[in-house]
């Protein structure tokens, strides 16, 4: 259970963080206005917040283990939000990015 709450956690946060970017530029590098840009600030502030619902306690190893997350999101988010289609080494390379997450977030460890 504690896997599943993690993952969603990790989805959460990438829905926050990467549509929070994405408002901000579509207010600003794509002319739609400062409430586009405004919205996407308040979803990168609610981002902040997710990551300390992660049950693990170390503040480095989640947001090391989110960065996988925020690389394969950020390529789903383009494909679905602005028609980008990633190429095999895009595909690959997410791959090995949530293989990272997984490791990091994920390995059982020892005491100690």
């Amino acid at each position: 259970m504690t896997v599943l709450r993690s993952a969603s956690l990790f989805v959460v946060a990438a829905l926050f963080e990467i549509g929070g970017a994405w408002l901000v530029w579509q207010g600003v590098r794509e002319h739609r206005g400062w409430l586009w840009a405004a919205g996407g600030v308040l979803a990168l502030g609610a981002y902040g917040f997710v990551a300390t619902f992660q049950p693990d306690a170390h503040f480095g190893r989640v947001l090391a283990a989110y960065g996988g997350v925020f690389v394969a999101g950020s390529l789903a988010w383009g494909m679905i939000a602005d028609g980008y289609r990633p190429d095999r080494w895009d595909v690959a390379g997410a791959l090995v990015c949530l293989a990272g997450m997984a490791l990091i977030m994920w390995a059982p460890r020892g005491q100690g």
